[in-house]
Protein backbone atom coordinates (compact mmCIF):
# COMPACT_ATOMS: atom_id res chain seq x y z
CA UNK A 1 0.00 0.00 0.00
CA UNK A 2 2.73 2.57 0.51
CA UNK A 3 4.59 1.65 -2.57
CA UNK A 4 1.20 2.83 -4.60
CA UNK A 5 0.80 5.79 -2.24
CA UNK A 6 4.63 6.83 -2.97
CA UNK A 7 4.12 5.81 -6.36
CA UNK A 8 0.83 8.33 -6.47
CA UNK A 9 3.03 11.26 -5.54
CA UNK A 10 6.11 10.80 -7.24
CA UNK A 11 3.94 10.44 -10.83
CA UNK A 12 1.72 13.79 -9.69
CA UNK A 13 5.06 15.54 -8.84
CA UNK A 14 6.48 14.62 -12.70
CA UNK A 15 3.39 16.07 -13.92
CA UNK A 16 3.48 19.08 -11.90
CA UNK A 17 6.85 19.70 -13.16
CA UNK A 18 5.77 19.38 -16.53
CA UNK A 19 3.13 22.15 -16.16
CA UNK A 20 5.53 24.35 -14.84
CA UNK A 21 7.99 24.30 -18.08
CA UNK A 22 7.50 27.07 -20.86
CA UNK A 23 5.18 26.42 -23.59
CA UNK A 24 7.45 24.19 -26.30
CA UNK A 25 8.65 27.02 -29.12
CA UNK A 26 8.23 30.15 -26.86
CA UNK A 27 11.69 32.29 -26.62
CA UNK A 28 12.30 32.45 -23.14
CA UNK A 29 13.98 35.92 -22.57
CA UNK A 30 14.96 36.84 -18.65
CA UNK A 31 11.78 34.60 -18.13
CA UNK A 32 9.51 36.10 -20.32
CA UNK A 33 7.64 34.43 -23.67
CA UNK A 34 8.23 36.10 -26.96
CA UNK A 35 7.02 35.03 -29.96
CA UNK A 36 8.97 32.55 -31.88
CA UNK A 37 11.23 32.75 -35.15
CA UNK A 38 8.68 31.07 -37.08
CA UNK A 39 8.88 32.33 -41.03
CA UNK A 40 5.22 32.20 -42.56
CA UNK A 41 3.99 33.80 -45.93
CA UNK A 42 1.56 36.44 -45.96
CA UNK A 43 -1.40 36.52 -48.54
CA UNK A 44 0.83 38.13 -50.83
CA UNK A 45 3.33 35.61 -50.81
CA UNK A 46 6.00 37.72 -48.86
CA UNK A 47 7.68 35.64 -46.32
CA UNK A 48 7.64 37.32 -42.72
CA UNK A 49 9.71 35.91 -39.65
CA UNK A 50 6.59 36.33 -36.80
CA UNK A 51 9.49 37.21 -34.00
CA UNK A 52 9.72 40.36 -35.67
CA UNK A 53 6.41 41.72 -34.76
CA UNK A 54 7.54 41.57 -31.35
CA UNK A 55 9.84 43.85 -32.16
CA UNK A 56 8.26 46.33 -33.86
CA UNK A 57 7.45 48.72 -30.77
CA UNK A 58 4.01 48.63 -31.56
CA UNK A 59 1.54 46.37 -29.75
CA UNK A 60 0.44 43.02 -31.42
CA UNK A 61 -2.70 41.01 -31.44
CA UNK A 62 -2.27 37.71 -33.21
CA UNK A 63 -5.85 36.42 -34.18
CA UNK A 64 -5.53 32.93 -35.09
CA UNK A 65 -8.61 31.59 -37.39
CA UNK A 66 -9.83 29.85 -40.44
CA UNK A 67 -12.05 30.35 -43.30
CA UNK A 68 -13.99 27.48 -41.86
CA UNK A 69 -14.44 28.78 -38.41
CA UNK A 70 -17.51 31.29 -37.89
CA UNK A 71 -16.42 32.26 -34.49
CA UNK A 72 -13.24 33.24 -35.97
CA UNK A 73 -15.08 35.37 -38.44
CA UNK A 74 -17.38 36.99 -36.69
CA UNK A 75 -14.47 38.14 -34.30
CA UNK A 76 -12.03 39.42 -36.89
CA UNK A 77 -14.81 41.28 -38.54
CA UNK A 78 -16.13 42.71 -35.06
CA UNK A 79 -12.48 44.18 -34.39
CA UNK A 80 -12.57 44.86 -37.81
CA UNK A 81 -15.05 47.91 -37.35
CA UNK A 82 -12.52 48.83 -34.03
CA UNK A 83 -9.13 48.70 -35.69
CA UNK A 84 -8.74 51.91 -36.98
CA UNK A 85 -9.31 53.82 -33.83
CA UNK A 86 -7.68 51.01 -32.05
CA UNK A 87 -4.40 52.07 -34.19
CA UNK A 88 -4.67 55.62 -33.19
CA UNK A 89 -5.39 55.14 -29.50
CA UNK A 90 -3.63 52.32 -28.47
CA UNK A 91 -0.40 51.65 -31.29
CA UNK A 92 -1.63 48.76 -31.91
CA UNK A 93 -1.46 46.44 -34.79
CA UNK A 94 -3.80 43.30 -35.43
CA UNK A 95 -2.02 40.38 -37.29
CA UNK A 96 -5.05 37.75 -38.62
CA UNK A 97 -3.29 34.06 -38.63
CA UNK A 98 -5.35 31.64 -41.13
CA UNK A 99 -4.64 28.20 -39.85
CA UNK A 100 -6.32 26.64 -43.57
CA UNK A 101 -4.52 23.82 -44.93
CA UNK A 102 -3.40 23.80 -48.53
CA UNK A 103 -6.44 22.41 -49.66
CA UNK A 104 -8.22 25.38 -48.53
CA UNK A 105 -5.97 28.34 -48.21
CA UNK A 106 -6.66 29.52 -51.35
CA UNK A 107 -10.25 30.74 -50.33
CA UNK A 108 -8.19 32.93 -47.50
CA UNK A 109 -7.17 35.85 -49.91
CA UNK A 110 -10.32 36.40 -51.94
CA UNK A 111 -12.39 36.32 -48.00
CA UNK A 112 -9.92 39.02 -46.61
CA UNK A 113 -10.41 40.66 -49.58
CA UNK A 114 -14.76 40.99 -49.58
CA UNK A 115 -14.53 41.42 -46.18
CA UNK A 116 -12.01 44.94 -46.65
CA UNK A 117 -10.24 43.67 -43.60
CA UNK A 118 -6.89 45.58 -43.18
CA UNK A 119 -4.78 43.50 -41.08
CA UNK A 120 -2.12 41.87 -42.21
CA UNK A 121 -3.08 38.41 -42.99
CA UNK A 122 -0.16 35.33 -42.94
CA UNK A 123 -0.64 31.49 -43.73
CA UNK A 124 0.15 28.64 -41.40
CA UNK A 125 -0.70 26.20 -43.74
CA UNK A 126 1.81 24.11 -42.39
CA UNK A 127 0.35 25.15 -38.37
CA UNK A 128 4.12 25.39 -37.90
CA UNK A 129 3.46 28.62 -35.58
CA UNK A 130 0.45 27.11 -34.40
CA UNK A 131 2.10 24.52 -32.98
CA UNK A 132 5.02 26.27 -31.65
CA UNK A 133 2.46 28.96 -29.11
CA UNK A 134 0.72 24.92 -28.04
CA UNK A 135 -2.67 26.24 -29.71
CA UNK A 136 -5.49 24.28 -29.43
CA UNK A 137 -8.21 25.50 -31.46
CA UNK A 138 -9.01 28.11 -33.19
CA UNK A 139 -10.72 31.44 -32.50
CA UNK A 140 -7.12 32.09 -30.28
CA UNK A 141 -6.12 35.46 -29.83
CA UNK A 142 -2.42 36.30 -28.45
CA UNK A 143 -1.13 40.07 -27.01
CA UNK A 144 2.03 40.93 -27.58
CA UNK A 145 3.37 44.38 -25.89
CA UNK A 146 5.16 46.95 -27.46
CA UNK A 147 8.45 45.09 -25.82
CA UNK A 148 7.75 41.93 -27.17
CA UNK A 149 6.57 40.17 -23.88
CA UNK A 150 3.23 38.20 -24.78
CA UNK A 151 1.14 39.33 -22.12
CA UNK A 152 -1.83 37.28 -22.75
CA UNK A 153 -3.45 34.40 -24.26
CA UNK A 154 -7.37 33.60 -24.88
CA UNK A 155 -9.37 31.28 -26.69
CA UNK A 156 -12.54 31.37 -28.16
CA UNK A 157 -14.80 34.12 -29.01
CA UNK A 158 -18.36 35.20 -27.70
CA UNK A 159 -19.84 38.61 -29.01
CA UNK A 160 -18.18 41.24 -27.02
CA UNK A 161 -14.94 39.83 -26.22
CA UNK A 162 -13.45 42.75 -28.64
CA UNK A 163 -14.55 45.20 -26.17
CA UNK A 164 -12.74 43.01 -22.97
CA UNK A 165 -9.62 43.32 -25.42
CA UNK A 166 -10.14 46.92 -26.18
CA UNK A 167 -9.88 47.15 -22.17
CA UNK A 168 -6.36 45.09 -22.39
CA UNK A 169 -5.37 47.60 -25.13
CA UNK A 170 -6.09 50.41 -22.83
CA UNK A 171 -3.93 49.23 -19.79
CA UNK A 172 -1.11 48.36 -22.02
CA UNK A 173 -1.24 51.74 -23.51
CA UNK A 174 -1.19 53.02 -20.12
CA UNK A 175 1.46 51.35 -19.27
CA UNK A 176 3.18 52.36 -21.56
CA UNK A 177 3.20 56.09 -21.20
Amino acid sequence: MKRIGLMIILIGAGFFAQSQEPKKGLEKVLGEQRLPEVSLNNVDGKRINVSDYGKSGKVTVLSFWATWCIPCKKELTNVSELYEEWQKKYNVQVVAVSIDDSRSAGKVKPYVESQRWTYEVLLDMNQDLKRALNIQSVPFTVVVDATGKIISTHSGYVEGDEFVLEEELQKLGAASK
